[in-house]
């Protein structure tokens, strides 16, 4: 099992602050002979007509020296999660746990707006301080 983002608990605090129930911490997923581990999975009651909401919900902290580097890898593992999630739980959404000051920085640049207009992944950004989510993309 993988070793915990330096922001897994500052995530999951605020998944929890935000009416999220916690369901699995890591979410294991098995392809083939392979096991995938995505940081968290969580759900929340809608409405009890629809059911409850579910996500997945991988962590990136973004501190390595080069950010386009880290957002290569994020992405890189966003797809393998996403495509992995598609075939086992395809009623879970996954989302990137991003800090706040990681999306302004590097989504509101060019290579992030494209990014989110081709909607290629999808963030819930969050303040690690306060643990608090400040905003779930899309």
């Amino acid at each position: 099992m993988p070793a915990k983002d330096i922001y897994h608990n500052a995530v999951k605090t605020a998944l929890i602050k935000d009416e999220w129930t916690i369901t699995q911490d890591p979410l294991s997923l098995r392809i083939g002979k392979k096991d995938l581990f995505i940081d968290l999975g969580a759900e929340k009651l809608l409405a009890a007509e629809k059911g409850p909401n579910k996500i997945a919900v991988e962590i990136k902290s973004f501190v390595g020296p080069s950010e386009i580097r880290d957002l290569e890898n994020a992405l890189g593992q966003f797809v393998l999660y996403q495509n992995a999630l598609s075939l086992i739980e395809p009623d879970r959404t996954l989302y990137l746990a991003i800090r706040e000051a990681v999306y302004l920085d590097l989504f509101e640049a060019e290579i992030g707006k494209m990014l989110l207009e081709r909607k290629v992944i999808k963030l819930v950004a969050f303040n690690p301080e306060q643990e608090v989510v400040t905003r779930w993309i899309p």
